[in-house]
């Protein structure tokens, strides 16, 4: 496009390039307030013509809009910026029996994570059969002593090899059939 092409805009009257598909009317250029200034020009010559001179005008223009809103209830009370989510809707499962899923559904893995005391409670108290504490606390200590004995023996190991036997693995069968053993 040569400086020809280039036209003055009648609302701010700088220069611009008008659109190619408009160019033979195209007066205004593309910035907001030029935009404006078309459009009331555009309202203001339509209003203008002699037909459309009582337009808004008279009973049966009355009863024309009258209508429209009676087939449009609340029109211009909607929020138009509230669109259509732009995500499918995913279809519940249903992944077995309902009282499993609740639980599991009902704490997410911060909770269960939480409870890891209760947890460990929970399991001392079903490997040694009963709920009292006293059984619990004497379990427990003679566990960690284990842990302990194993961590010490694989450290030890992994300097000098020593072949026990399975003895570890004894004990610790020991400790879950009684646990009053020392």
């Amino acid at each position: 496009m040569g400086h020809g092409d280039r036209r003055k805009c009648k609302c701010c009257l700088k220069l611009f390039r008008p659109d190619p598909r408009n160019r033979r009317h195209q007066c205004y250029c593309s910035a907001p307030d030029c935009r404006a200034a078309s459009k009331t020009a555009s309202q203001a010559r339509w209003r203008a013509k002699p037909e459309n001179q009582s337009y808004f005008c008279g009973p049966v223009n009355v009863a024309r809009v009258q209508a429209w809103r009676s087939r449009h209830p609340g029109y211009w009370r909607k929020d138009r910026r509230v669109g259509p989510a732009l995500q499918d809707v995913s279809m519940a499962q249903r992944l077995g029996s309902a009282s499993k899923t609740d639980d599991i559904a009902s704490s997410p893995l911060q909770d269960v994570l939480i409870a890891q005391p209760a947890v460990l409670i929970g399991l001392i108290a079903h490997m040694v059969g009963t709920p009292l504490q006293d059984d619990i606390v004497r379990t427990a200590d003679r566990l960690l002593r284990l842990g302990r004995d194993i961590l010490a023996k694989s450290a030890v190991r992994t300097a000098t090899p020593v072949a026990d036997g399975g003895a570890g693995r004894d004990r610790l069968r020991d400790v879950l059939q009684d646990p009053r053993l020392p």
